[in-house]
């Protein structure tokens, strides 16, 4: 991997910009820079987003081209266009209202132990990321359908577990930032955020299953949508 692939330096600009933002987000509504959890925060995305990403250009550069792509694309089906919006503007609410609940007014008391498991559920999401994308190459940030890429169905890895394994691991990011942020206000929305994932889940089967070859095969053998044994 040449250091002056377009495609890495995408992404590095993109992980600087993103955490400047998320920085601001969390830290301005705080009042302070001296929030350990934030930085915590900061790190464990930005750092471990980072070395996913570039070991994912190593070996499916187009994968990462496509993970990269704008929110909204004209390809992407149009009830997706205004989910992924809403869903967006609630994450990055949830960071406003982290440090806002945990650190200016200290509305909100949590454990140590459960910040620590925020943590390891933050790192076990990104874990869970970094293994849909070496498995599937198609996992593009929108709904739609990757003819010019030959999109077919995947099965393997974490698919013959769950049909969207990528939302089981966002769960366990979704809830680990509120609760490693030390905010129950946070882990509230995040709630929200878990089930506009479900919606999305099932609007997307839809559409595969209408658009996407033996996809409906593959939902009628593997029998969770999300979490085994759950659902």
């Amino acid at each position: 991997m040449a250091s002056d692939d377009p495609v890495v330096g995408k992404l590095i600009k993109r992980t600087a910009i993103w955490t400047a933002v998320n920085a601001a987000l969390l830290f301005v509504p705080a009042g302070t820079v001296n929030w350990p959890q934030g930085w915590i925060y900061l790190f464990l995305v930005s750092g471990l987003g980072l070395a996913s990403g570039l070991v994912i250009a190593r070996h499916d550069p187009a994968l990462l081209q496509e993970r990269l792509g704008p929110p909204v694309q004209t390809e992407q089906k149009g009830w997706d266009k205004i989910l992924l919006s809403v869903f967006f503007a609630l994450w990055l609410a949830l960071y406003v209202v982290a440090g806002l609940d945990a650190v200016r007014f200290r509305t909100s008391e949590m454990p140590l132990l459960l910040e620590a498991l925020g943590a390891i559920g933050i790192v076990f999401g990104l874990y869970v990321f970094h293994i849909v994308m070496e498995a599937n190459t198609f996992a593009a940030p929108v709904v739609k359908i990757q003819t010019e890429r030959n999109h077919h169905v995947i099965s393997t890895g974490p698919y013959a577990r769950v049909r969207h394994p990528m939302y089981g691991g966002a769960i366990a990011l979704i809830l680990g930032t509120g609760l490693l942020l030390g905010s129950w206000c946070a882990v509230g929305l995040g709630i929200v955020l878990i089930l506009m994932l479900a919606i999305r889940a099932v609007l997307e089967e839809e559409t595969l299953k209408r658009e996407l070859d033996g996809y409906a095969d593959y939902a009628a053998r593997v029998r969770y949508r999300l979490v085994p044994g759950v659902w």
